[in-house]
């Protein structure tokens, strides 16, 4: 495997392998690698000759306050992890290599950033999509592969690479989980026990209400609710931390319009079951009535042709006053 740390390296490692016919494969990260990172080396062995991950610590995706300086590296590590997954090269430039100077030009994702973890962590996918577009234009990969535990970066990727007609394939890779159900992270070293316990709960309310959805009921009637309270809420209230607020704005009211129309679909069927109910109280169960054309019971024969004898005939329905 090929360690190289200069742009015009890289830049001219990818074309000599093209030059030989090679289609190149890119696993872009941030190092520390787990087993999720080696899922997307494997996929992109599926889809490509020659495989490129690069390890790169981007400064402009990280906040003032956020993790850059305690985030986890190590290099020694992570190479011989993707040394033994067969990738053929591994980029690891500096910052002073990516960045010579403050970058005065970025790339901005739009109104799709602002929500969900763009609205947590403002100019985060600014940063994101800046040193992406970079790495492409540095590696030129055939196909680059992410992981659909970032979603949100995913769809921008997928964005990027239409609107500015990058000369490459995006492949999404399924999320790789913990026994438990957490999704593989390199910052999960930084959950305390009690964390790491209650980290699990947003997996397993996801799994219930699929479950439910899939068995044909609403995930928001009150047994679902049900579940979803005694299943992901394992940890004591003493020891569970609180929650943060987009966790109560998700759950404070339907998450989606999909929920919302489960919903109005539950209080419809239960408005309907009410009103048969009244009706039925006020009529009188009797026989159907005669309607022409009816076949008498001795032309039905079987079970109908045994009728007692004497019996008259069938009694029209009769509605009580």
């Amino acid at each position: 495997m090929r360690e190289l740390s200069s742009l015009t390296e890289m830049r001219s490692w990818s074309r000599a392998e093209r030059s030989r016919r090679h289609t190149i494969g890119f696993v872009p990260t941030m190092g520390y690698l787990h087993e999720g990172h080696l899922r997307l080396v494997d996929r992109a062995r599926e889809l490509a000759d020659r495989i490129v991950v690069s390890i790169f610590l981007n400064p402009l995706q990280f906040g003032p306050t956020e993790d850059l300086a305690r985030y986890p590296r190590d290099l020694p590590r992570d190479r011989q992890l993707a040394e033994a997954r067969g990738a053929e090269c591994l980029f690891v430039p500096d910052a002073a290599s990516m960045y010579p100077g403050e970058p005065l030009v970025r790339v901005l994702p739009g109104a799709v950033a602002d929500t969900l973890e763009g609205a947590a962590r403002p100019g985060h996918f600014t940063g994101v999509l800046t040193v992406v577009a970079k790495l492409f234009h540095i590696v030129e990969p055939d196909v680059a592969v992410f992981g659909r535990k970032d979603f949100q970066q995913a769809v921008l990727v997928k964005r990027l690479v239409q609107d500015l007609d990058f000369p490459l394939a995006i492949d999404v890779a399924p999320t790789v989980r913990e026994l438990d159900g957490l999704a593989l992270s390199s910052r999960n070293t930084y959950l305390s026990p009690d964390e790491r316990r209650s980290a699990v709960a947003l997996s397993r309310a996801l799994r219930t209400l699929e479950q439910t959805w899939r068995g044909g009921g609403s995930p928001m009637s009150p047994r679902s609710t049900a579940r979803l309270s005694t299943r992901t809420c394992s940890p004591s209230a003493a020891s569970r931390p609180t929650p943060s607020p987009w966790w109560r704005h998700a759950w404070g009211r339907p998450v989606s319009s999909t929920t919302s129309s489960w919903a109005k679909a539950s209080a419809r069927t239960r408005e309907s079951r009410r009103e048969l109910a009244g009706m039925g109280a006020s009529v009188t169960r009797t026989s159907r009535p005669y309607r022409a054309g009816r076949r008498t019971a001795e032309q039905l024969g079987g079970r109908h042709a045994g009728r007692r004898e004497g019996a008259g005939p069938l009694a029209p329905r009769r509605v009580a006053a």
